[in-house]
């Protein structure tokens, strides 16, 4: 049995009273994983289909399934061609509690490792402006790697204070999701050493933090707009005192739903979620498209679209040459002057001299009808291992040379340059697969 602090469960005890021995015994129990499905690539039923699973699906998120006991969900090419994403089945709800649209702008404000916004950017369909950000910028890089995975192409990735972002967006956010920092309670079962960070910085060292950051999305929070504030951890202070708080603070705001998930009582670690509406009506807004400042010649991007044979369609006024690399922009864009920004948009790749080399994220944005040459390999063949691990294949040497789209049973992966019938590995070193 887990040490858990004295001073935590006598918190315990009085919230739950009868029901404390039952939530003791949850942690006698085997902690669950979840998978998370990414509707822009494959719907849940087309995923069970392709695998073959029977899944038991997660209550209160529609795309979630717990995970199946002895499978390594981490080690599977559709996992890195951005399939799914392995989340806590509990830390599946903030996400779906927010109302979001496509078209809508969204801040995820303590976004890393990405969990959250990879939920939201699916459900806006590359629509409208998803600006992810967390303000460790080694961490928002981790959230940058999850967000190009999933492909979602209408994001802004950066690293910064909130108090420096409401000082620059003031009412400009639709919709507005706070995980927010906490003591963790919730984690102790899956991770029992963050017992001890707990008896170091507890419930009130986070409720003061708790309650700057709620502040600054309240005041970049639209009227007419919905906030979702959530945390990981059983605390009353951190939770129903934080939102007690700054509900006596700011009587636009309503509560409209409030859930706890305690884990004797659901399959899952637990989590506090509070759902917000600010007052006042939602002005129409007329969304100016993103043109370009600057304009390049794109004779080696085109010249790259010829050659593998690619029938998307980019809209030209919203790509974007900064140094060598090349981004095709979100349809709307905030001013990123002096922020420290990580992405912007759908990073296309690099133009060295006279030539374009195409980035990871350009090709799982893709759908596999939208380029004419594809090598797919079966997601369970060890050649797709093998590609993720960045080494050369043989191909049909009948193929034609040039560039090819890699792909996992028909979900892409990455790029290979093809030269009599020897592929050219041009996966992400970065984004290699781990042994």
């Amino acid at each position: 049995m887990i040490q858990l602090p004295e001073k935590f469960l006598e918190t315990i005890r009085t919230q739950l009273d009868d029901e404390f021995d039952a939530f003791l015994e949850s942690y006698s129990r085997p902690v669950l994983g979840g998978i998370r499905i990414n509707r822009l690539k494959i719907t849940p039923e087309e995923y069970l289909a392709l695998t073959g699973q029977s899944l038991e699906s997660v209550p209160w998120n529609g795309d979630g399934f717990y995970c199946s006991e002895g499978t390594v969900y981490s080690k599977n090419p559709l996992y890195y061609a951005g399939l799914y994403y392995i989340q806590e089945p509990s830390a599946m709800l903030p996400a779906q509690m927010l109302p979001v649209e496509p078209g809508d702008i969204v801040l995820d404000m303590c976004a890393a490792p990405g969990g959250k916004s990879t939920a939201l950017g699916a459900r806006m369909n590359n629509q409208g402006l998803l600006v992810s950000n967390d303000i460790s910028y080694s961490r928002a890089k981790a959230l940058l790697k999850n967000i190009e995975a999933f492909g979602i192409k209408n994001s802004l990735v950066i690293s910064e204070d909130p108090k420096k972002l409401a000082s620059r967006l003031p009412e400009y956010f639709d919709k507005i999701l706070i995980d927010a920092p906490c003591s963790g309670e919730g984690m102790f079962h899956k991770k029992p050493s963050m017992t001890q960070n707990w008896e170091k910085t507890g419930p009130e060292f986070y409720s003061k933090i708790q309650r700057e950051i709620i502040e600054y999305g309240a005041r970049m929070l639209k009227p007419g707009g919905d906030m979702v504030f959530s945390t990981c951890t059983f605390s009353p202070l951190e939770d129903e005192g934080t939102i007690q708080y700054f509900l006596e603070r700011h009587p636009e705001f309503e509560l409209v739903k409030e859930v706890r998930l305690w884990p004797h009582k659901v399959k899952g670690e637990g989590h506090y979620v509070t759902l917000l509406h600010k007052a006042g009506t939602k002005e129409h807004r007329e969304v100016q498209p993103y043109t370009s400042s600057k304009k390049f010649k794109t004779d080696a991007l085109d010249a790259f679209f010829k050659d593998a044979g690619l029938k998307v369609q980019l809209d030209r006024k919203r790509l974007e040459l900064s140094g060598d690399h090349v981004y095709y922009m979100p349809e709307t864009m905030i001013d990123t002057n002096g922020l420290r920004v990580l992405r912007t948009g759908w990073y296309l790749g690099n133009i060295k001299k006279d030539r374009f080399e195409p980035s990871g994220a350009f090709a799982v944005g893709l759908k596999k009808e939208e380029c004419g040459h594809i090598i797919d390999l079966d997601y369970r063949d060890g050649a797709a291992v093998k590609y993720l691990k960045c080494e050369t294949l043989e191909a049909d040497e009948t193929f034609k040379n040039g560039w090819y789209l890699v792909c996992a049973s028909g979900y892409p992966l990455g790029w290979g340059k093809l030269n009599r019938g020897t592929l050219k590995n041009k996966y992400p070193s970065g984004w290699r697969w781990q042994s």
